[in-house]
């Protein structure tokens, strides 16, 4: 069974869609991560490394939902054998499965928020040839600024992703920060992509951050300034990751790469 959490009514359901070793040391990933950084995210996050030293990361999704109601899912994961993520990630991805176990049938998903356009990020967003939405009641959130560099961030998005939601009406896109229900927000959070965005979740007096990529290692909790060598733009990534971590602090941090999936901080 998944593992939630509740916040008031409202609950917060990791899904893994997958598993495996990241495609290049650790090392280089987090360049100017030392030693002693190394040292405190492995006694933080054991299961983010293996017995030969390398970076094993989950590929997780977030899915909310108040009470009985409809469920907002929190980025689509790796994807099916053929998604866009084949070349580097654990595919096929087993989000149906996980969605089952907790009780969620594709249909009651009336909000995909896609956090950010990176592979392992959307693979369950459109299938099928001719692709069509995984999710068909679903309206698909993505920042202004992330779509203007999908074309940029990878050439095949426009076609194969992009234009089957707006064929079927589903792609809703946002500027900045958005309401989506009292007690649940989008903020931007750009920097690993241009248009990256975060969940931020405040009911009952508790909060909970769904990341996105706002961190994908234990390693940024121990230094928050270490910058990622796959971010487009380390700067504002940097900017963006400290200043949320230190404005909501404390907080529980959901987050897709880290080896367990909720995390304090």
């Amino acid at each position: 069974m998944p593992l939630s959490r509740t916040l008031g009514s409202i609950t917060v359901t990791a899904l893994t869609d997958g598993e495996g070793a990241f495609f290049q040391p650790r090392t280089e990933a987090f360049p100017h991560a030392t030693a002693a950084h190394w040292q405190e995210a492995d006694r933080r996050d054991p299961g983010s490394v293996t017995a030969d030293g390398q970076w094993w990361l989950q590929f997780r999704s977030f899915a909310i939902r108040s009470g009985d109601g409809p469920v907002t899912l929190v980025d689509a994961g790796i994807g099916p054998a053929d998604a866009p993520a084949a070349s580097w990630a654990p595919v096929p991805g087993r989000l149906p499965a996980e969605l089952a176990a907790a009780g969620i049938d594709p249909a009651d998903v009336d909000t995909v928020v896609l956090t950010h356009l990176h592979t392992d990020h959307i693979g369950w967003a459109v299938t099928g040839t001719p692709a069509r939405p995984y999710f068909p009641n679903a309206s698909y959130l993505l920042q202004r600024a992330e779509l203007d560099a999908a074309a940029t961030l990878n050439p095949g998005l426009p076609a194969g992703l992009i234009a089957p939601l707006r064929a079927s009406g589903q792609l809703r896109v946002v500027d900045g920060e958005t309401k989506l229900t009292p007690a649940v927000r989008l903020l931007p959070t750009p920097g690993h992509t241009p248009g990256h965005q975060s969940v931020l979740l405040e009911t009952s007096g508790e909060r909970l951050l769904v990341t996105g990529d706002l961190l994908v290692h234990a390693v940024q909790l121990v230094d928050p300034d270490l910058a990622y060598a796959h971010e487009e733009d380390p700067d504002a990534a940097r900017v963006s990751r400290t200043t949320l971590l230190r404005t909501l602090s404390p907080t529980l941090l959901a987050t897709p790469h880290l080896g367990t999936p909720f995390t304090p901080a």
